[in-house]
């Protein structure tokens, strides 16, 4: 990917607070003039909200819901704007969005998790978007699919958008969890691998789906290091036309502000001597024992498969399959360890086994 700037402010008088996380706040939908209002006032008292956030255009899944107010909204924002210190963002879908909000001022923009799934959607977005400069945000899709996340990206950074930033927002999945949206953490910490140039923000909003739990994954994310939050505010939750549940108060958002846990990212240039330093090269150390002991299973696992192939077995002993994944997590369970994490990793090695076995069966004598 080519050079992206790194500013994630929406305007140079906008600084963070020392190593306090950038901060975007508001309600999911822009509901009515009094509601918009009556929320930016109250976040404009606390220090760490940068961007006041509101949804006009709202895609939902099924019609005949709240689909957002739309143009008349972003009247509304202009007041924020007037009577506030805060900057405002709307979430875009298309050439038309884009333009009306740039038309009304808007001073950030970002691209929702449903519109980043599709690349002809993120391309009409990006040609609007051509020959401005404005800060542009990009949810990532609704489905774990990170080239399609880094393709949108690159969409926006073509048309010539420097201040370009990514939402980290949870995945749909049809496995049960206490998530609306499950976080798939590893995801986003791929994408800052891939392109550290890229601020990435968390919406712990989207991925609990609960307002209760926002505080635990705000946490989580300042954990891993990611520059800020999104998250959604209502004055009266109860009442939200959209997403009611995961919407908290002003006040509920001022304590966990508060209360966050803030630490340093201690980058690549610690040294050997420190604990950190000695902590990190005992993991690179098993990390390699791991790999080289991963290797000789893979070998065991071919020899295993050329067994079947003479022998005219199944690739697939389901049994005996069922034994393993038994027996290991009783191990697991004796040592201490995950179950969950045992399993999902002899799930892995169990499907690449199968792929191994099937190319050695199609292997001419």
């Amino acid at each position: 990917m080519e050079t992206l700037s790194i500013d994630i402010f929406p305007q140079t008088d906008l600084k963070k607070s020392g190593n306090r996380p950038y901060v975007i706040a508001g309600p999911c939908s822009a509901e009515s003039q009094e509601q918009v209002l009556a929320t930016a006032r109250a976040l404009d008292q606390m220090t760490d909200v940068q961007v006041f956030r509101a949804g006009v255009w709202k895609p939902r899944t099924r019609p005949n819901t709240f689909e957002g107010v739309g143009a008349p909204a972003l009247k509304w924002l202009q007041q924020v704007q007037q009577e506030t210190r805060l900057a405002v963002a709307v979430e875009v879908a298309n050439a038309a969005h884009v333009e009306l909000a740039l038309e009304h001022g808007m001073d950030v923009l970002w691209v929702g998790a449903r519109t980043t799934v599709n690349p002809f959607s993120v391309q009409d977005v990006a040609d609007a978007l051509k020959g401005v400069d404005i800060p542009v945000w990009v949810k990532n899709p609704v489905n774990p699919d990170l080239q399609l996340w880094i393709g949108a990206l690159e969409r926006i950074s073509k048309a010539g958008i420097r201040r370009l930033g990514a939402i980290h927002r949870g995945f749909t999945s049809e496995q049960k969890s206490a998530y609306r949206n499950a976080p798939k953490w590893q995801v986003a910490v791929e994408l800052k691998r891939l392109l550290p140039e890229i601020p990435v923000i968390c919406d712990p909003s989207h991925i609990a789906g609960d307002g209760g739990l926002v505080r635990e994954l705000a946490q989580k994310a300042m954990d891993l290091a990611m520059s800020g939050l999104m998250i959604e505010v209502h004055p009266d939750p109860a009442r939200a036309m959209s997403d009611a549940k995961q919407q908290i108060v002003p006040s509920d958002l001022e304590q966990l502000l508060a209360g966050l846990k803030i630490r340093k990212e201690n980058g690549r240039g610690y040294s050997a001597d420190d604990e950190l330093g000695r902590l990190r090269q005992r993991s690179n150390a098993i990390d390699y024992e791991l790999l080289e002991t991963l290797a000789r299973r893979m070998d065991v696992v071919r020899d295993i498969g050329r067994y079947k192939k003479r022998n005219n077995l199944t690739i697939l002993q389901v049994k005996r399959w069922d034994e393993v994944l038994q027996d290991r997590l009783e191990k697991a369970g004796e040592i201490g360890l995950d179950r969950h994490l045992v399993e999902t990793i002899y799930q892995l090695l169990h499907s690449h086994a199968i792929k191994l076995q099937s190319e050695v069966m199609n292997e001419e004598d």
